[in-house]
């Protein structure tokens, strides 16, 4: 078990967010060998708007719009190197397992962080699936 604690900011962005999914992402805290922060939760429409046309979403479907996605960054890590994230996303892949809640991740787009990349590459992203 690690020492790590959320910022506020991280605190603020799980406002709204799946109370399953808020679980799964303080378990992984605590399980992650590596500090993370929650960069964003839920998302009003306008938001996802601006990432639609940014091109940084592919959707007006996100499951931000409903609290059933976070989006995490590992501290210090790089936003054009995908891998440093999988020590935060193994960490929420255990948590989900032990809590019994099912999860989706961007960087695959799988129920697995370590299967192949997914073309379109969203590595902080992580849901709960329909």
């Amino acid at each position: 078990m690690t020492n790590f604690k959320f910022s506020q900011r991280s605190e603020s962005s799980l406002v709204g967010v799946n109370p399953a999914l808020v679980k799964v992402v303080r378990r992984a805290l605590e399980l992650s060998t590596v500090d993370f922060s929650v960069i964003e939760g839920k998302r009003t429409v306008e938001r996802q708007k601006q990432l639609v046309a940014a091109g940084a979403s592919k959707t007006m479907d996100s499951r931000h719009l409903t609290g059933h996605a976070v989006d995490l960054f590992p501290v210090g890590g790089d936003w054009n190197n995908y891998k440093c994230w999988l020590p935060v996303l193994d960490a929420m892949h255990q948590a989900g397992k032990e809590l019994g809640v099912p999860l989706r991740f961007g960087v695959t787009w799988t129920d697995s962080p370590h299967d192949k990349p997914a073309r379109f590459l969203d590595a902080p992203h992580v849901e709960i699936p329909v």
